[in-house]
């Protein structure tokens, strides 16, 4: 897509976690979307930041920015205590937003957020890249074309490095900014994917989150949950910041009455791996590997997260209505991690409907 112009981005939360990751993002495809100004925040932390965007302006608040005015779109990347206010404030003044995930702490905490986004009308993109995975595409359309029979089970796994890692003192362990921890910040890409996959809603969840690895924090560093599917099947989650080192593993299995996979998001030298094991009519089962071609695009996400980009610009410019991330996909999927903790903190399972 070239546009006369770049779209002008205001990039929010330099010193973000995936900040520099975010930046080199919009790099890659720096003759549609262009980087014209900053807001530090983060106590005004810049260690993170290019040199190449060293002599931008920069403000701390948005309301600076605001007042500022020269640009078209938002990146906000800040964390959750400042998050919901900001997107207010930007939709208020007509820019278009694209919001790091989970975008709040709450269902509670973002709903004025949405109202107002809601009412200005602008683009609204979230940064759940996993909806722009070619794997997840591939499991979505097993799902919605019936290749997987009635769908019986989702089993969702998502371990990573442990609270030592960061140290207890950063902010994403820190109650008073972060609000929640592991289920928040990293269990949401899974949850966001239940939803996107299944094409189903959840009528249930029961939960046990809480501190299980050897740091204490004041948020909870992982946990289980199992979700009711209102196509009569089961959904369960397992996974928490507890590797003792740099590391991630995630993976997911899909049972359905007329076959079952195997999908294996980061598997080496791929860009995901699908194992697929389908019915045996007579004598030769069908069973199959499938491998996605790896990905080699720099910057937060690979193509992933360049494709969410052009969703977002194509959706500023009028050329569609929405992105596959839309306001109330994110807000179902706060929804589901309000009724974890709930779940968890009260000891019952959670009646609801979300989706």
């Amino acid at each position: 897509m070239s546009q006369a112009s770049p779209f002008r981005i205001a990039f929010l939360g330099v010193d973000h976690p995936h900040g520099a990751g975010w930046r080199e993002s919009l790099a890659q495809i720096a003759d549609e979307i262009e980087v014209v100004t900053l807001v530090s925040r983060f106590d005004g932390g810049v260690t993170s930041l290019e040199e190449r965007y060293a002599e931008l302006p920069r403000f701390q608040t948005v309301e600076e920015l605001i007042a500022w005015g020269q640009f078209d779109g938002a990146v906000v990347c800040l964390p959750n205590n400042e998050t919901p206010s900001a997107l207010i404030a930007l939709a208020e003044a007509r820019k278009h937003i694209l919001v790091e995930k989970p975008a709040a702490a709450s269902e509670a905490a973002f709903l004025p957020a949405m109202k107002a986004i809601a009412r200005s009308g602008v683009a609204f993109q979230s940064g759940y890249l996993w909806r722009y995975d070619p794997g997840v595409e591939r499991l979505r359309a097993m799902v919605a074309e019936g290749r997987m029979g009635k769908l019986i089970h989702v089993e969702m796994g998502y371990t990573t490095s442990d609270v030592r890692r960061r140290g207890p003192e950063h902010y994403l362990f820190d109650a008073a900014v972060s609000g929640r921890g592991f289920m928040n910040w990293l269990a949401c890409h899974w949850l966001d994917l239940l939803l996107c996959i299944t094409g189903q809603k959840v009528t249930g969840v029961t939960a046990r989150v809480g501190n299980f690895g050897a740091t204490p924090t004041n948020v909870d560093d992982g946990g289980v949950a199992m979700f009711d599917l209102d196509g009569g099947g089961l959904a369960s989650f397992t996974g928490g910041y507890w590797l003792p080192r740099w590391a991630g593993e995630s993976h997911w299995v899909l049972r359905g009455s007329e076959r079952w996979v195997h999908w294996s998001p980061a598997h080496p030298g791929t860009g995901g791996l699908l194992e697929i094991h389908g019915p045996q009519p007579q004598f030769l089962a069908m069973n199959e590997t499938f491998s996605l071609p790896e990905d080699k695009t720099p910057g937060y996400g690979g193509a992933r997260m360049v494709a969410l980009l052009r969703d977002w610009i194509a959706c500023a410019h009028g050329q569609q209505s929405a992105c596959r991330n839309t306001l109330p996909s994110t807000h179902a999927t706060l929804q589901l991690l309000d009724a974890i903790y709930e779940s968890s903190e009260q000891g019952r399972r959670v009646v609801c409907e979300i989706g």
